[in-house]
């Protein structure tokens, strides 16, 4: 199975989420690994998505994810980190 998840941040502060350049696409995830807090801004198509790479992979440490403030359409968003090419 392959991860239809895109990540913007990881292991970020929880205030990025309120970025509304952000895709409304866009998922504030919270979980727990050995006691300690993370967050993540995730892009997918369906919320099932989320769930599915998260409780596979952290299990009970998954807490919630959220939508972001993001309003930007998800096929007129670039990634910020995305090298761009020079013609």
């Amino acid at each position: 199975m392959s991860c239809k998840l895109k990540f913007v941040k990881k292991d970020c502060s929880p205030e990025l989420a309120e970025d509304r350049s952000l895709p409304y696409t866009s998922y504030l995830v919270e979980y727990v690994v050995d006691g300690l807090t993370h967050y993540d801004i995730v892009i997918c198509n369906k919320k099932l998505d989320i769930f599915d790479y998260y409780w596979d992979n952290y299990r009970e440490g998954l807490i919630r994810f959220t939508q972001t403030e993001g309003r930007i359409n998800p096929k007129l968003w670039d990634h910020p980190d995305k090298k761009k090419n020079k013609k």
